[in-house]
């Protein structure tokens, strides 16, 4: 039979010597690694008791926000699906109906908004596509699960709750020159639809 290479490699049946037939010095030499490492400060942290520093602009778990009177900021235009490198967000568009406008901003929204963590890879790019500042990714971690199932997060596990004490600040994922923008009332472009038609 002919290989694949023109390498070839000599095997060699070499014996072993007195020291190395003992192993005493191999098992003193994988102790002396052992203490050494022993006596070195401990690199593992003890979550949940500990938890690590993250970065300000850490990306974590999606929140769907809401806007200053407790409605829905979502009106599922669907870019984020579509900005979506790894095809994580599914979507349903329904009309709002008579007597739902504290719930839903525009006079379209996501009747259903699901996002799945396990082939979401926190790129943030749902965030920078959203005309409507409505998905933002906070500082908090995903939540572990034993299914599957549970790592498919409907609107129940996005959207912030209506208490205006629990929204989740999201003014760290923002830059300074965004913030600066908002300032102006003039430039906003997350007003109501009926605003600007007066």
């Amino acid at each position: 039979m002919q290989a694949l290479t023109t390498r070839s490699k000599v095997a060699v049946n070499k014996k072993m010597t007195f020291k190395e037939r003992l192993y005493i010095p191999a098992i003193l030499g994988g102790l002396s690694i052992t203490l050494r490492h022993f006596f070195k400060k401990k690199v593992t942290i003890q979550y949940p008791e500990q938890t690590r520093e993250f970065a300000p602009v850490y990306r974590g778990h999606h929140v769907l926000k809401r806007d200053e009177n407790g409605a829905e900021r979502c009106t599922a235009c669907g870019l984020c699906a579509v900005a979506c490198p790894a095809e994580a967000i599914t979507m349903v568009a329904a009309e709002r109906k008579k007597g739902e406008e504290a719930l839903y901003r525009e006079e379209k929204y996501a009747a259903v908004y699901e996002i799945n963590m396990l082939r979401c890879i926190f790129c943030g790019l749902c965030e920078e596509a959203c005309p409507k500042e409505a998905i933002f990714l906070t500082d908090e971690m995903v939540l572990t699960d034993y299914g599957r199932k549970g790592f498919v997060h409907g609107k129940d596990k996005l959207v912030e709750p209506m208490d205006k004490d629990k929204r989740i600040d999201v003014s760290k994922r923002q830059t300074k020159e965004v913030a600066e923008f908002k300032t102006h009332p003039e430039f906003a472009h997350n007003q109501l639809y009926t605003k600007s038609l007066k």
